[in-house]
């Protein structure tokens, strides 16, 4: 019996795949996360091969319908669907298409770090080119760019999805301004995607910050280390990031000048994961550090190994640095809830609330 809407629409998913079948091949795999994917069996030279199709409903029950007549066509002529497609694919100019002028975008951002190019190219690899990069870019519509990111927000993965379309955006606007396409069907793109949920790390009130830091004191040299408690005021005060404070170098700081230089990119720690991060918007940032932050850090290098190059070494491996925890740790200690009251993120939150309070920011 030949598949309707209605049905395709109520198909619930199970434990495992199941097949609707139309006529004549087609099909339709309901899989257990709940995606649906069209598909044609055939047979050719006696041999039983399968053509992926699309998505659905990106990819309707007529618009199905009429794939499978094409394919039904070339079979008549003698022409396997699968190879003839992949002729089709193979006959782009490689210039044109998606993942050839995407590789040419990442390239083209001079400032960015080689670890960020490599991240953003990984996510291209792993949800973007095995649907379009070898689609012909100056053929490319809407729908076309949407399947891929649409299969990762049916996965859940609303936060990769919203990265995967502003940077879909980005190599489409790149592909008008160097004259490959003349129109940029991306700029549709806005609010195909639904938003990932924003997620506000608790902070401390203003006034609550004289308690917050007598209680670090009353826990100097019981369950904190000097080391932590210095990095838990040191973030106090120059509200960085967990990542740059944690793999901070000694040859970064400027102590006559009272300047750290955050880089781009560190040199990463064998073992370590993540520790090439450097400022988070891949060029190099600086901090002025005020009178107090220079009076920690002389007091942070009294606590250091000789040699050490890690401002912040582990407590049972110099060599590396302090746990990613740590901070989080520290103020768990010091008896606060770390997802309701403040976290080390929230240090940032609480620099943000003080500027705009004072009236000489916005």
């Amino acid at each position: 019996m030949a598949l309707t809407d209605r049905a395709i629409v109520h198909a619930k998913p199970c434990g495992k795949p199941y097949k609707l079948s139309d006529s004549h091949g087609l099909y339709l795999l309901v899989n257990p996360n709940g995606s649906k994917r069209w598909y044609i069996k055939y047979r050719f030279v006696n041999k039983e091969k399968k053509l992926a199709l699309g998505p659905y409903p990106l990819l309707t029950l007529a618009q199905a319908r009429r794939m499978r007549e094409e394919a039904q066509l070339l079979l008549i002529s003698g022409i396997d669907p699968s190879a003839h497609r992949k002729a089709e694919r193979l006959a782009i100019t490689p210039e044109h298409t998606f993942e050839s002028v995407a590789r040419e975008w990442v390239i083209s951002n001079v400032n960015w770090s080689a670890e960020h190019k490599k991240r953003v190219l990984r996510y291209f690899e792993l949800y973007v080119f095995p649907t379009n990069g070898s689609c012909d870019i100056t053929k490319m519509k809407v729908k076309d760019l949407l399947v891929p990111i649409k299969e990762v927000e049916k996965a859940g993965k609303l936060d990769v999805a919203s990265r995967l379309q502003q940077r879909t955006a980005c190599v489409m606007r790149y592909a008008v301004q160097n004259g490959i396409i003349d129109h940029n069907p991306a700029s549709d793109l806005t609010g195909a995607v639904s938003t990932p949920k924003v997620r506000h790390h608790p902070a401390l009130d203003l006034n609550l910050i004289p308690d917050f830091l007598d209680r670090i004191d009353d826990y100097k040299g019981r369950q904190l280390t000097q080391l932590t408690q210095l990095a838990v005021k040191l973030a106090l005060l120059l509200f960085i990031r967990s990542s740059e404070l944690r793999f901070a170098r000694w040859d970064e700081i400027d102590l006559r000048n009272a300047m750290w230089t955050i880089p781009a990119e560190r040199e990463p720690i064998p073992g370590v994961k993540y520790s090439a991060r450097g400022a988070k918007m891949h060029s190099p940032h600086l901090v002025p550090l005020s009178r107090q932050a220079i009076e920690l850090l002389h007091e942070v290098r009294q606590h250091c190994r000789p040699g050490t190059e890690l401002v912040f070494p582990g407590d049972h491996n110099y060599r590396k640095p302090m746990s990613e925890n740590t901070i989080n740790k520290a103020l768990r200690v010091m008896g606060y809830d770390t997802q309701k009251d403040v976290c080390g993120h929230g240090f940032r939150t609480m620099a943000c609330s003080a500027l705009v309070e004072s009236g000489l920011w916005s």
